[in-house]
């Protein structure tokens, strides 16, 4: 079972998150702060990071840099969430996936199996998704 890590100080959003992961049979473990998200990421064996930037304590930011600087860490796939419209995030790396809120359950799990199916492949994300660094821009409403 892969063992997803939700960072969302939204404690509804944090937990509509667990629930839809949950639900596809993920181990979903959970922190509302950056601080607790690197504590976590310390202490625990992740497969995949679900990453707010806009946290408390500790940017989501700083725990992206964190979790690339590290050598236990630097292959574990980031979807980040934003706030704000999809555009270009070369400057996000190394994460695998963006995704623009208002955030679905579905989306959310498409992009949580994507990015870790594109990680396991060593293939990674086609660059084909967005221009730039083949991180793809998600949005959640319709097109």
């Amino acid at each position: 079972m892969k063992k997803v890590l939700v960072v969302e100080d939204d404690a509804d959003l944090r937990q509509l998150f667990r629930t839809a992961l949950s639900f596809e049979g993920y181990d979903v473990i959970q922190a509302s702060n950056g601080l607790d998200a690197l504590r976590q990421l310390d202490g625990s064996d992740i497969d995949c990071v679900v990453l707010d930037l806009g946290l408390p304590l500790v940017s989501g930011r700083v725990v992206l840099e964190d979790v690339a600087a590290q050598a236990r860490t630097r292959d574990v796939p980031v979807v980040i969430v934003v706030t704000g419209q999809p555009g270009p995030y070369d400057h996000l790396a190394p994460a695998a996936c963006v995704l623009t809120k208002p955030v679905t359950p579905d989306r959310l799990v498409d992009t949580v199996r994507r990015c870790l199916a594109a990680r396991s492949s060593t293939e990674g994300v086609s660059s084909t998704d967005t221009p730039g660094r083949g991180i793809p821009s998600h949005s959640a409403t319709p097109r």
